[in-house]
């Protein structure tokens, strides 16, 4: 699905996706990635939502977000929270939801100037 990216360039803006990628400002990625509006794209190195760890959440600390939309693949799952208790602990929220819901959740939440962290979980 191709969506219309917002005149701002400058932020971070999910304008495309599919089953197997997201495309970030038109680059597209074939792998899991941690979205912020004003920071480069990180690689998220996990392709299965069985592979997750607190580690993989805990990349998200140094970056600060209020909250993290988690796109959890095809369909919605839940992580576990030992999964996410760290960032519990700093009081930043976790939202689970489908790959596709976290891409325009992001966008909204990133359009109304909101602190917003994606983790887009594609699985192999």
């Amino acid at each position: 699905m191709k969506l219309h990216q917002d005149s701002s360039a400058a932020l971070n803006t999910v304008t495309g996706y599919g089953a197997d990628y997201v495309e970030i400002n038109l680059e597209r990625h074939n792998g899991s990635i941690l979205v912020l509006p004003e920071e480069p794209v990180i690689p998220w190195p996990v392709n299965a939502f069985d592979a997750l760890t607190p580690e993989l959440f805990d990349m998200l600390l140094p970056l600060k977000p209020e909250v993290v939309v988690f796109g959890s693949g095809a369909r919605l799952r839940f992580p576990h929270p030992r999964l996410t208790a760290a960032l519990a602990a700093k009081r930043i929220g976790v939202e689970a939801m489908d790959f596709k819901a976290a891409c325009r959740t992001y966008n909204i939440l990133m359009a109304e100037g909101r602190r917003v962290a994606a983790a887009l979980l594609i699985e192999a």
